[in-house]
């Protein structure tokens, strides 16, 4: 029986990153201590694990295979450990998601939360990006778009719960001047945009639309986040595309409102990423069960 378990759970962190630094962070150790336990590691099993290409470590073949099996039993063990523990709902939960969710949905619902639940305490960052969620120390993250389960890991949960549609937005004033007006109208208007839109952009609308004539539009208006999108709208300047969850308080105001009942033909699919071995995996339960409640409602 293989019994040192510190090594096995060093080489899985620094094979799943490619990296002795970033392994070195995640498990808080000095990059020396990763490379000294590797080198350990192979001795003992008298073989190479890693072949160094450039700045990469990569796997050798001998290191993919303890890698698959390093993944699968750490796994269990970690799912047993969790059980005896019988974790209480009581406690704290990182949770990380774009701006723009966190800012117009999460943050003015939060405390409906946590009057429900008082001794969990909620942690919020956002980030745009994928970020590494072992080494950021996450435990959830609600991400967005067509492209999230290629970008989780395979010893991660990817839960899909649900998708909304990508409409134009407006102000209310701004919506009764385009009164009976086709889409093409929006051309005459200043359109806001994010500057990387990703498959939620103006021109997919417009062609869906039947508008072609949007190639030679010169009145963009580019921001970095959907929360800056509405706020602009908001005050009148243009139209945005975005999903009516983001802003439906505005919307049943009558302070905004969708001037065409067009979708754009890409959606936006919700998902909860998660480790499933997490310890907090009981209260991660609790707060996704009351997020996917909340938006049904």
């Amino acid at each position: 029986m293989f019994k040192n378990i510190n090594l096995l759970v060093t080489f899985e962190c620094a094979a799943r990153h490619k990296s002795y630094s970033r392994a070195a962070q995640e498990l808080c150790i000095s990059q020396a201590a990763v490379s000294q336990q590797m080198r350990q590691l192979e001795n003992l099993l008298n073989t190479s694990l890693f072949v160094r290409k450039g700045k990469q470590m990569l796997l050798s073949q001998s290191g993919k295979t303890l890698f698959e099996h390093a993944q699968h039993g750490l796994t269990i063990l970690n799912s047993g450990v969790n059980q005896l523990r019988e974790e209480r709902i009581e406690g704290e939960l990182t949770i990380t998601s774009t701006q723009a969710f966190i800012a117009l949905w999460l943050m003015p619902r939060l405390q409906s939360f946590t009057e429900l639940y008082p001794d969990i305490q909620i942690n919020v960052s956002s980030s745009a990006s994928f970020v590494d969620l072992k080494q950021h120390h996450i435990d959830l993250a609600i991400r967005f778009g067509a492209n999230v389960e290629q970008h989780t890991p395979s010893n991660f949960n990817c839960d899909y719960f649900g998708e909304s549609g990508v409409y134009p937005i407006c102000s209310s004033q701004l919506a009764q001047q385009l009164t009976s007006q086709s889409p093409e109208a929006l051309l005459n208007q200043k359109l806001v945009t994010l500057e990387t839109p990703g498959p939620y952009d103006w021109p997919t609308w417009f062609q869906s639309a039947g508008v072609l004539s949007v190639n030679d539009y010169k009145q963009w208006t580019k921001v970095n986040s959907t929360d800056i999108a509405l706020s602009a709208v908001c005050s009148g300047h243009g139209v945005t595309l975005a999903v009516p969850y983001l802003c439906q308080h505005q919307l049943d105001s009558g302070e905004l409102s969708i001037p065409f009942d067009l979708p754009h033909p890409n959606t936006v699919k919700r998902y909860f990423v998660y480790d499933p071995t997490s310890p907090r995996v009981a209260r991660l339960r609790v707060f996704t069960d009351w997020l996917k409640s909340e938006m049904a409602a």
